[in-house]
């Protein structure tokens, strides 16, 4: 028993040193990213600005179309009291049948 309670705490030990050894810096240096870069800075301000200037902030689809209607209001709304005197157009809550 003395031996296997011997085993487990130097195992014990060889793994918690394993995990102090591959410690690193503590703000994480070696995930930053690193850039070597020839452009100038105004050379990458004159390319964002066309490239701002040929793209819309506004999203797909977002516009209304709009035409201009030749019926006239009085028309239509003689056309929808028909309809639903004809039982052409359904009305009401039981209006599946």
């Amino acid at each position: 028993m003395n031996k296997a309670a011997r085993f487990l705490s130097i195992a014990a030990l060889a793994a918690f040193a394993s995990f102090g050894a591959q410690a690193d810096e503590a703000d994480s240096s070696q995930f930053a990213l690193k850039f070597d870069t020839t452009r100038t800075r105004a050379e990458v301000a004159s390319e964002a600005a066309t490239v701002a200037q040929a793209r819309s902030i506004e999203p797909a689809g977002s516009r209304v179309v709009t035409y201009k209607s030749t019926a006239d209001r009085a028309a239509v709304r003689a056309q929808t009291i028909e309809a639903l005197r004809a039982g052409q157009i359904p009305s009401g809550e039981f209006s599946a049948m």
